[in-house]
């Protein structure tokens, strides 16, 4: 199968697909993964409350594990749930298709517009962005770079930070 084929076969809203982002959205799967794979996040309490194909929503908390000394959520804190609301998006796609696909950050800019001092929901509605990256790596097997953003707001709904992270989709050799 060529890799044009391989582009025009993949379904990014097949039932493969949609499983994997099931288990990203189901607490316990999710808690389960952290633990193995990203212990810190699990410790900073990051949680995914939505996730589909062209949105992702992650929350984390504000409490005694995330905050420093000036009574706001570490930016650090708030950098790992800004990538958990991009990269949630592409990983479903790299788990599920039909090659090998590596998956990376390449780039990172953020801006803090207010002190985050409650729960912070970052949304990323790029989903899109991310399934046209994935399918062109998949077709032209060559480097794709996606560059998603995503908003964090308090309880209140102000804008507290935004962050945009770009991602590349690369082909692994064999």
């Amino acid at each position: 199968m060529n890799q044009r084929d391989l582009s025009s076969t993949f379904d990014p809203d097949g039932p493969e697909t949609q499983k994997a982002r099931r288990r990203v959205a189901n607490p316990w799967l999710l808690r389960a993964f952290m633990f193995t794979k990203l212990p810190l996040a699990l410790f900073a309490g990051l949680r995914v409350r939505s996730l589909d194909r062209r949105v992702c929503e992650v929350t984390v908390p504000y409490g005694w594990m995330t905050t420093n000394p000036f009574k706001s959520t570490y930016f650090a804190v708030l950098a790992m749930a800004a990538e958990m609301s991009t990269g949630a998006l592409g990983l479903a796609l790299v788990e599920t298709g039909p090659e090998p696909v590596s998956f990376l950050i390449v780039g990172m800019d953020a801006k803090f517009t207010k002190k985050a001092a409650d729960l912070t929901t970052f949304r990323c509605e790029d989903g899109e962005k991310f399934v046209e990256a994935y399918l062109k790596t998949l077709a032209t097997g060559e480097s794709t770079k996606v560059t998603a953003e995503t908003i964090g707001v308090n309880k209140a709904g102000d804008e507290v930070a935004r962050f945009n992270f770009t991602w590349s989709f690369k082909r692994k050799r064999a």
